[in-house]
């Protein structure tokens, strides 16, 4: 397994869970710190560090450091290692919607004969 490999699989096991992606979306908007982040969620704030910390490892945010300031931001690169990966299976998922959508339409023409 190549190390892009390793990567694409880092950032998909982060983005798997619904805490972390609600962390990137609010990190989407602007820079915030832990506890700023932490706010929206019923849980600790070792809890939230720790999704930090995985996001971090992913490649996902970028800790900051200004005096006792600590702000995390998003860092898209991974989001676009993602995208271009995907981007290969695109045709394959057209054409299947493509096909679906004529065989729809050969029952909506059927359902116009028969009225």
């Amino acid at each position: 397994m190549s190390s892009d490999d390793d990567r694409l699989s880092q950032t998909f096991a982060a983005l798997a869970n619904a805490t972390r992606r609600a962390i990137l979306a609010r990190l989407a908007e602007g820079e915030a710190t832990v506890n700023e982040l932490a706010e929206p969620f019923n849980m600790s704030l070792p809890a939230i560090s720790k999704h930090v910390k995985v996001l971090e490892r992913a490649g996902l945010i970028t800790q900051g450091q200004r005096a006792q300031y600590r702000p995390c931001t998003i860092d898209v690169t991974p989001l676009i290692e993602i995208a271009t990966w995907t981007e290969q299976y695109r045709h394959i998922w057209e054409e299947r919607f493509d096909s679906m959508s004529r065989y729809i339409n050969q029952f909506n023409i059927k359902e116009i004969n028969d009225e």
